[in-house]
């Protein structure tokens, strides 16, 4: 169990308990597979969703087709959209979303694997908010990029999560 990992179950369990759920798309996993590697995270992962096609992130995660399309579903107002959606799919507290190139793309114009990312939480019944950002992954290989990404998200929820914790 990573340090990371232990530390979000403290914080997640923290009175007032929160939930929370993953949508993915460039980490493919990765995120979901860090937050269920703790044993007993059942009290708090709601679940989550790999959505790889703008189809499927458009059907399962409420993402703006138009929007998406324009900027090949990777940019931090699809990570936003994500999130939000993983929010009201799994009627989770939180949510954090990845989506990006794992790999150079020279036929997108994409140099250097990077992501966007979003944190996601709701607070009764206004709408959720968020807080996004973006990586950089120089030179690295593609299940590396998947790696470094879902670590770094899972390092900004619990950046969150202490902040909002005290």
């Amino acid at each position: 169990m990573s340090r990371l990992a232990a530390e979000l179950q403290d914080l997640m369990l923290r009175a007032p308990a929160l939930t929370v759920a993953a949508a993915e798309s460039l980490t493919a996993g990765h995120v979901q597979a860090r937050i269920a590697a703790v044993a007993g995270s059942s009290a708090y992962f709601r679940g989550g969703v790999t959505a790889y096609t703008l189809e499927q992130k458009v059907r399962l995660l409420g993402v703006d087709r138009a929007a998406a399309k324009k900027v090949n579903c990777v940019s931090a107002a699809v990570a936003a959209q994500m999130a939000t959606g993983a929010l009201k799919l799994f009627r989770s507290d939180l949510a954090v979303a990845t989506t990006g190139y794992a790999e150079p793309s020279p036929a997108d114009g994409v140099a250097t694997p990077h992501a966007c990312w979003a944190v996601a939480w709701q607070r009764g019944r206004g709408r959720p908010q968020v807080r996004h950002g973006f990586i950089e992954c120089h030179g690295a290989k593609r299940t590396d990029v998947q790696a470094i990404v879902a670590e770094a998200v899972l390092t900004e929820l619990v950046a969150w999560l202490r902040e909002a914790r005290g």
